[in-house]
C-alpha cells in the first residue's frame, strides 16, 4: 500500500491535542496520581496527511472486496449497521448513513474494530518513541504534537514502562460529512499502567503497577472519494 497522498481539510470548532508530559500521549482521564495534562497546540488548524509517510498503515474500516456488489444506498442492510452501533434517528445515525451512502464499503462495526487496534498502536508506538510508526496514523499536527512530546521526554533521559491492559468500552459518539471529507469519533474507556523512570532510573511520574482509567474521543477522518481506505487520527481530546 503507497504512502498517504489524500488533503484533508477539516476545520473543527475544537481542536483540543491533548498529551500527557513524559507519558502525555497515553491521552484521557486518568484516576490515579499522573500530572496535569499538557497540550501543546494553542491554535486550530485544518489537519493534514505527510505525503512521504511509509506503507505501515491501518485501515479503518477495511474495504470489501472488489468483487461483491455493495448494495445500493438505502438499503435494509445499511440500517441494521447503523443500528448496531447507533440508535435510530440519533445524528450520529443520520451522519452514519451519509458516510455509507458516499462509501459503500464504510461498515460501522468494522470501523469499531479497526479504531480499536489503531489506538493501542498509537499509544503504545508513543510510549516507545515509535516516530516511524506513528506518522502514517496521524494527521500532520497531531503527528507534530507527539513527536514534540518525544523529543522532550528523550532530550531528559527519561523511558517509559508502558502496558496496555484493555477497554472497558469503545463506540462512536459523532460522525460528519463534510466536503467529502468523512470524520468519525470514536470513545475509548480504557485500562493502561505507564510509569516514566528518570536517567537514574526512579519513577518521576506514573505507577509501574497501578492500573489507571483513561477516557479518550479520537477523531478519525479520510476522503470518501479515494480508493485508499485509510483514516488518519486528526484529533483527540479528553474527557473530564
Amino acid at each position: 500500500m503507497n504512502g498517504f497522498v489524500d488533503i484533508y481539510t477539516l476545520i473543527f470548532l475544537v481542536l483540543a491535542v491533548v498529551i500527557f508530559f513524559k507519558l502525555r500521549g497515553v491521552l484521557g482521564q486518568r484516576t490515579g496520581n499522573e500530572r496535569p495534562p499538557f497540550d501543546p497546540f494553542t491554535r486550530r488548524k485544518a489537519s493534514e496527511p505527510d505525503a512521504s509517510a511509509d506503507d505501515k498503515v491501518i485501515p479503518l474500516p477495511r474495504r470489501a472486496n472488489d468483487d461483491v456488489a455493495p448494495a445500493p444506498a438505502g438499503a435494509p442492510a445499511d440500517d441494521q449497521r447503523i443500528a448496531a452501533v447507533a440508535p435510530a434517528g440519533t445524528p450520529l445515525a443520520t451522519a452514519l448513513g451519509q458516510i455509507m451512502a458516499a462509501d459503500r464499503n464504510f461498515d460501522p462495526q468494522q470501523f469499531i474494530d479497526g479504531a480499536r487496534t489503531a489506538y493501542e498502536m498509537i499509544v503504545t508506538s508513543f510510549a516507545r518513541g515509535d516516530q516511524k510508526t506513528l506518522k502514517p496514523l496521524l494527521g500532520r499536527e497531531v503527528y507534530d504534537g507527539f513527536v514534540s512530546a518525544i523529543g522532550d521526554r528523550e532530550s531528559r533521559g527519561e523511558t517509559v514502562e508502558f502496558n496496555f491492559v484493555g477497554f472497558e468500552k469503545v463506540e462512536m459518539v459523532d460522525a460528519a460529512l463534510k466536503g467529502g471529507t468523512a470524520q468519525v469519533s470514536v470513545k475509548f474507556v480504557s485500562k493502561l499502567i505507564s510509569a516514566t523512570r528518570d536517567k537514574a532510573g526512579e519513577v518521576v511520574d506514573g505507577d509501574p503497577v497501578h492500573i489507571a482509567d483513561v477516557t479518550d474521543i479520537w477523531t478519525f477522518a479520510r476522503d470518501v472519494s479515494s480508493r485508499d481506505p485509510n483514516w488518519l487520527l486528526v484529533a483527540t481530546e479528553t474527557v473530564e
